[in-house]
């Protein structure tokens, strides 16, 4: 891991920041722990990630780093989960965190920064979908007020085998039984 005297800086993230999200997301994609949808024919382009980053910028959804002595040591962002008006309150989101820095204590101040930034936009869910066999994931969301929600399995054939993912949910609200309010204009 490299040195820890630094300070772990939350902000959003910028487009030069894209090459080394890239290389993160790739890292974990090889690696074998990824998200459900993360196992796709073709390999996320720079482009790609630009382009996702200006469109949740345009709908008010975070999208943020970890910086660590001007090194990206991880990142995190929410998109909607599902696109159909009545889920206009609920986001999913998703983690990830170089190598380097697993165990470092950067997920602990990424995703309640995630979390705080999604509620601040008027959300009132936020959904993940976290491979079974990553109990590091696992820990991590349940330290942050996330929930067991279900059990998908064997819903991911990779690496020549099956994968369960848990699904984990966490309200941003203190009553989810009222009515939301209007999301933020920016």
């Amino acid at each position: 891991m490299p040195e820890a005297r630094h300070e772990i800086i939350i902000r959003s993230s910028t487009d030069e920041d894209v090459p080394a999200m890239l290389a993160i997301y790739r890292h974990h994609i090889s690696q074998g722990v990824g998200e459900l949808g993360a196992f796709a024919d073709e390999p996320l382009r720079e482009e790609d990630l630009k382009a996702r980053r200006k469109n949740m910028k345009k709908r008010q959804l975070p999208h943020l780093v970890a910086d660590v002595g001007g090194e990206v040591a991880g990142y995190a962002y929410a998109v909607p989960f599902r696109k159909r008006p009545a889920y206009l309150f609920t986001v999913k989101h998703s983690i990830y965190i170089h190598a380097d820095y697993m165990r470092a204590g950067i997920g602990r101040r990424l995703l309640p920064a995630l979390i705080e930034a999604c509620a601040k936009e008027g959300y009132c869910q936020m959904i993940g979908y976290v491979d079974a066999a990553n109990e590091g994931s696992l820990k991590l969301h349940e330290a942050c007020g996330f929930r067991r929600a279900g059990l998908l399995q064997a819903v991911a054939f990779k690496y020549g085998h099956w994968s369960d993912m848990v699904l984990v949910q966490r309200s941003l609200v203190e009553d989810s039984g009222q009515p939301p309010k209007p999301l933020s204009a920016g």
